[in-house]
């Protein structure tokens, strides 16, 4: 089946999630009262330590394969090929351990930055993503948005997590995050999308913050 017939079969077996989009819109606005502050510090930061703008835009897949531009803060030098992260994919994907021990993202990239590593630690990368949720482009909870390259490394099954808006969270998130395989974390993805209701998105939000902590202090 080719990406438009994957499209439409989607689009025709989409849950319906008529609460999300208020429910999104009202945390974010609420989300970025404070967080335009820490956003700006942290842009700041990063635009002192390493040349290049501070803000990084990427092109990701979104619901029913749409693409769309993804907002983060710079973590990598300026202008870095993405060579790397292409390769670790494709292993990740073929069951093979990642180069150095990593998992999805492979340790001690060279290509990140003091700051980066640091703001990738705590997710604080993510958060002009807040931005794409208001543009309708993501939601707060939901799989992580591919990179379009990934798409090609799929499994059939796979296709089925672009039923729903991609997330800022998720359950990978809040499970073992990096240390599953690819197999495992589509598979999470995709009991999402079997399981998609208020009360999945609000437990997942709520054990976001705990899963987040939690990473950092594994790797201190």
């Amino acid at each position: 089946m080719d990406l438009t017939g994957r499209r439409v079969a989607a689009a025709a077996a989409a849950p319906r999630l008529l609460w999300k989009r208020p429910l999104d819109v009202a945390l974010a606005i609420l989300l970025l009262l404070p967080g335009l502050p820490l956003i700006g510090l942290l842009a700041l930061l990063v635009a002192l330590e390493s040349p290049g703008p501070p803000f990084f835009r990427q092109e990701r897949v979104g619901r029913h394969g749409g693409r769309f531009r993804m907002w983060k803060l710079r973590t990598m030098r300026h202008g870095c090929a993405d060579d790397a992260h292409r390769q670790a994919a494709a292993d990740w994907f073929a069951g093979q351990p990642a180069e150095r021990g990593g998992g999805y993202k492979p340790a001690g990239d060279p290509r990140v930055t003091r700051a980066g590593r640091w703001l990738r630690r705590l997710d604080l990368d993510e958060l002009p993503q807040l931005f794409n949720v208001l543009a309708g482009d993501m939601s707060l909870v939901g799989p992580r948005p591919a990179i379009p390259y990934e798409l090609a490394l799929y499994e059939p099954s796979y296709h089925g997590r672009l039923r729903v808006p991609p997330g800022m969270t998720g359950l990978w998130q809040v499970t073992r995050r990096d240390r599953l395989s690819a197999a495992e974390m589509m598979a999470l993805d995709l009991r999402y999308v079997r399981d998609a209701s208020l009360g999945l998105d609000l437990a997942i939000l709520f054990r976001t913050a705990p899963a987040l902590l939690g990473a950092a202090l594994g790797e201190r």
